[in-house]
């Protein structure tokens, strides 16, 4: 209910940028209500898999999240935030490859993005515009291909050691303090800093994980699997989109690129899974369940 309130607010109240509307502005401050629809998601997940029993005896129980989850994707494809959307059809795609019984709905699912994906290629211009720009920048570099052009000069004047601090020239890429914060980086501190950085998400994730594996209460063992992906699946996504492997989206780096949302929104993720950590049980033998 919470996510639905934010996402009609977005819908009446927000402002467009970047290609979507997903920005609220609140007096002298600005907020990205989609950063924070993130919570509510994960727990939605968790508490699906962890009633799974019960759910599967209701009709149609066993599409309960994949109903969810669509309306979720529905609203940020009506606010054109597909990158969003991405990291959350992504998040319920590897949840259900290792809590989905029903391994068919995992293809009908994978099927029903494809769809989606060049149903938004035909109604949203900026999706063209940087599927073109993923594809040649070269031919549009003084116009539409400036900002992914200039990000791969930015890697490539780096170099392994990078040009020294306060001696890059992150200001010829357009929006380098976020979409691009990335490039800047490795740029001024080189390659070796930015493999640093993946590096660290790659730590944040395993522990996700670990701490997923190792918790014996279903809801807090999905929950922080749910964090791990839901980190994995935006890092490389953001990464992906600067360095060219992918058309590029409007989503953050986590915890580094400026964003007032994404970072209270990061940071409460990992208090989340801080409590997850914290609560390692071994529970009573009847509250057990296989997963």
């Amino acid at each position: 209910m919470v996510s639905i309130v934010l996402f009609v607010a977005t819908l009446i109240f927000g402002f467009a940028s970047g290609g979507a509307k997903n920005w609220i502005t609140l007096g002298p401050i600005s907020i990205q209500p989609s950063e924070f629809i993130k919570i509510p998601f994960i727990f939605f997940i968790a508490s699906f898999y962890t009633n799974y029993n019960k759910y599967k005896k209701k009709a149609f129980g066993k599409y309960y999240l994949s109903i969810g989850i669509y309306i979720f994707i529905l609203m940020f494809f009506i606010q054109k935030e597909l990158g969003t959307a991405l990291i959350f059809f992504g998040t319920m795609i590897l949840t259900q490859f290792v809590y989905e019984r029903d391994r068919k709905l995992i293809f009908v699912n994978l099927i029903l993005v494809i769809l989606g994906a060049i149903l938004a290629y035909f109604l949203f211009s900026h999706i063209r515009v940087r599927v073109e720009t993923w594809m040649d920048p070269w031919s549009v570099i003084d116009d539409k291909g400036y900002q992914i052009t200039q990000s791969l000069f930015a890697l490539a004047s780096g170099g392994l050691f990078g040009t020294g601090i306060g001696l890059g020239r992150p200001d010829y890429i357009p929006v380098a303090e976020s979409d691009f914060i990335f490039p800047a980086i490795c740029e001024e501190y080189g390659i070796f800093m930015g493999i640093a950085v993946v590096l660290l998400f790659l730590i944040l994730v395993y522990r996700a994980i670990k701490v997923s594996l190792q918790q014996e209460n279903k809801f807090y063992s999905i929950l922080a699997f749910c964090i791990g992906v839901l980190f994995a699946l935006q890092t490389l996504i953001i990464l992906g989109g600067v360095l060219k492997l992918i058309p590029l989206t409007g989503v953050t780096l986590p915890f580094i690129s400026a964003g007032g949302s994404s970072m209270v929104s990061g940071f409460i993720l990992l208090a989340i899974l801080q409590y997850c950590g914290q609560n390692l049980e071994n529970g009573d033998e009847n509250e057990k369940e296989k997963r």
